[in-house]
Formats: C-alpha cells, structure tokens, sequence
C-alpha cells in the first residue's frame, strides 16, 4: 500500500459503504472522502514504520479491489498478530480474499517470522469464516462483545493460524 493507493481506496470506500457497514466500526463522513483514505493510509504506513503492522491492498488484474493487514504485530515471546481484510461487494465469493489471506500469512509466517495469525468474525459472517478455514484456521472461541462494530459491542468467533515451522 502507499499513498498513491489513496484514490482508488476512496473509490472502494464510497461504493462498498453500505456493503461494509455492518461488518466494520461506524466510520465518521470523512472517511469516505480522499483526505481521509490519505490519512487511512498514512496511519497503516506509520504502523509499519515502526513495524507493527503491514498493510497492503488486494488487487484483480492490476486494479485495486480491497484491504488486507497484519495488525497489531507483537514481537518477543508472543510473536503474533491480528489479520484483517475485505473485499469489493462485486468481487465477493471469487477467491480473492481467499487468495489474499494465504500470501499474507506466508508473509507473516515466513518473512516475519510470526508464531500465530488471529483473525476475529461476527458470529454471523460465514463467509468470512470459510475464507480463514480454507487457509488453514482454527477456530478456537468466542469473545463476548469483543469490538464496537456498526455501533454496538459485539460477539466474535476467533480463529488462529500457527507457524507449521515452530512447533
């Protein structure tokens, strides 16, 4: 990702805001504007600056069609992080996140050397959940109001990817 992405983000940004809303925190109306995708971005690049995110788009042909991030990378003994993504509502159920998740968990298994991908989703986002379970994760709980999502404190199902090379 870089902030040349920062247009075509906000193209996706304003088409999928519907689409998105109720799998996403409530975003406020600059969002959807080309200053705040900039600052969206700025903000995921700073994280990787400092190395505790890696944020990059997903892409159909060259074109950009959606997000995915490690986040919240923690070094030292946890050697893990959160892994979040989404994709444009027409290009939903054609592999591409799908595809997305694996080269970023490779990413993170071997470039970075992580020990374990989270991945959190709504209770009733089985497409989500088949997209993590087609690359290897497994579901292990449920978290109680575990983030403020379309405004309210909801339930999530969690899954976990580990490093088949740590044992």
């Amino acid at each position: 990702m870089t902030v040349a992405d920062a247009p075509a983000l906000t193209e996706l940004a304003v088409a999928n805001r519907e689409f998105l809303a109720p799998w996403q925190p409530t975003r406020e109306a600059d969002f959807f504007t080309l200053d705040g995708q900039r600052d969206a971005v700025a903000s995921a690049l700073s994280e990787f600056e400092r190395g505790i995110a890696v944020p990059n788009v997903i892409l159909d042909d060259g074109r950009i069609v959606g997000r995915v991030m490690l986040s919240n990378i923690v070094r030292g003994p946890f050697q893990s992080c959160h892994l979040v993504y989404w994709v444009d509502s027409e290009r939903n159920g054609h592999g591409l996140a799908t595809a997305a998740v694996r080269e970023t968990v490779d990413l993170a298994f071997g470039q970075l050397g992580l020990h374990r991908v989270q991945a959190g989703t709504l209770l009733h986002n089985i497409g989500s959940q088949t997209v993590l379970e087609r690359n290897g994760f497994v579901r292990f709980g449920i978290a109680p109001a575990y983030l403020q999502i379309a405004g309210s404190w909801q339930d999530h199902v969690l899954y976990q990817a580990l490093n088949p090379s740590m044992p």
